[in-house]
């Protein structure tokens, strides 16, 4: 279920609204809202661990009244900002390289790994050089490491494999006999579970066959908000590029506040947070171009 998270404006127009709303008849408190809505950039928030950092600091030292956070999974957000429902947000590099005429890319943000990203996984029952002709279960929450199980199986291990989405628990669908391709934090409260198991990171072996970053996600805007909202994007590239410096100054503040630190200490959420490159350098974009070439040579873009 998403949830639509609005901040209150700040300013002494945000609080002469407010008064008026009281007496406003619905249909002009609904016109108002309505304006309002508009006015704000809507920004897309993944509620996983790995961008935890980056979101917390910017709701504790940013100015929010100019924006509207809207929570999904990847998949989710990534339907949404090709839509036009949302403006801006981190999103599957795969949704950027199937349509970069509609986005404007962020510079020097994305979520990568340089080796393991610890929370992109491959639960087996078998090794995966035995997998060839298997029919293998993909969260339905990602689009990046779904195409990207398919390069590592086909291009690094000449397996033929099928692949499923799905939104089975582990649990039933090793009943099955199926591997699974878990993302995010399901990835990261399983691995736990299941230490008899074959886990396989993706990021981990992309860099073991190519020597190169591998790009999970990446900020982008829409470019009709650049044209529209150009103040408000501007100001937030600002309020992002300093949220990135915090949070990675001040992890120890971040991880005493993670949903996680009941699973996972806060020894163990740093080093988590410290195997992903929120970066975007020159490397990681001779990786995505690798991404880019192999995914169109297997038709996945």
């Amino acid at each position: 279920m998403q949830r639509h998270l609005r901040c209150c404006g700040r300013c002494s127009q945000g609080r002469h609204i407010e008064k008026s709303r009281a007496v406003a008849s619905p249909g002009r408190s609904e016109r108002i809202k309505t304006v309002l809505d508009k006015n704000r950039l809507r920004i897309g928030k993944i509620p996983f661990a790995n961008l935890f950092p980056i979101f917390y600091m910017l709701e504790k030292e940013a100015d929010l009244s100019g924006y509207e956070f809207i929570e999904g999974a990847p998949s989710e957000l990534n339907k949404k900002i090709r839509e036009g429902l949302i403006d801006i947000s981190p999103s599957s590099s795969i949704e950027y390289l199937r349509h970069p005429d509609r986005y404007t890319l962020i510079e020097n943000h994305s979520i990568s790994s340089m080796g393991p990203v610890g929370s992109i996984l491959l639960f087996s029952k078998q090794p995966i050089e035995t997998l060839d002709g298997l029919s293998i279960l993909t969260s339905s929450q990602s689009e990046t490491s779904v195409a990207l199980i398919q390069i590592v199986l086909k291009k690094f291990y000449e397996l033929q494999c099928t692949f499923q989405a799905s939104n089975l628990t582990l649990k039933d669908a090793l009943k099955s006999g199926s591997s699974y391709l878990l993302i995010g934090d399901e990835a990261l409260r399983e691995a736990l579970k299941w230490p008899g198991l074959y886990i396989y990171d993706i990021g981990e072996l992309w860099f073991k066959y190519t020597g190169l970053p591998f790009t999970f996600a990446l900020w982008i805007a829409r470019k009709d908000c650049c044209a529209g909202k150009s103040g408000l994007y501007r100001k937030f590239i600002e309020d992002l590029n300093r949220a990135k410096i915090s949070a990675l100054n001040n992890l120890d503040a971040v991880a005493a506040s993670c949903p996680l630190k009941d699973m996972l200490s806060d020894e163990d959420l740093i080093a988590y947070w410290k195997g992903i490159s929120f970066d975007f350098n020159d490397e990681h974009r001779k990786g995505l171009e690798l991404f880019r070439a192999y995914s169109e040579e297997l038709g996945l873009i």
